[in-house]
């Protein structure tokens, strides 16, 4: 019986650490941000006392602006058009009271509720 060695050599890599890796560090840190921030504009059915049926638009967080309910309104009513019945939720700050020009770190709550026309 003969032994064949072929005497290659063996290489062995530590396993990656994210730690060893800033631009690996930076990318999923980034990434983290971006779930965060990303807004989320929800909407929902819903009947007015009068029996009309409505749209209820959640559009809260950071990322949200009051735009962004009404833009949701548009595209849910396909364009039609829509009446306002309702709003609630924390109001857009005074330009004097933003941190460099930007409404920053306050959690908002913002719902309007619409019908299509």
């Amino acid at each position: 019986m003969a032994i064949i060695s072929h005497n290659r050599p063996t290489t062995v890599s530590a396993p990656l650490h994210l730690d060893d890796d800033p631009t690996m560090n930076k990318i999923l840190t980034l990434a983290a941000v971006m779930v965060l921030m990303t807004g989320c504009t929800t909407t929902s059915d819903t009947y007015l006392k009068n029996g009309e049926q409505g749209l209820t638009i959640d559009c809260s967080g950071e990322a949200n602006s009051w735009a962004s309910c009404y833009e949701k309104a548009d595209a849910s009513c396909a364009g039609t058009g829509y009446r306002i019945v309702g709003t609630e939720g924390t109001p857009s700050l005074k330009e004097d009271e933003k941190t460099l020009g930007k409404d920053v770190g306050n959690y908002k709550t913002r719902s309007v509720v619409v019908v299509c026309k």
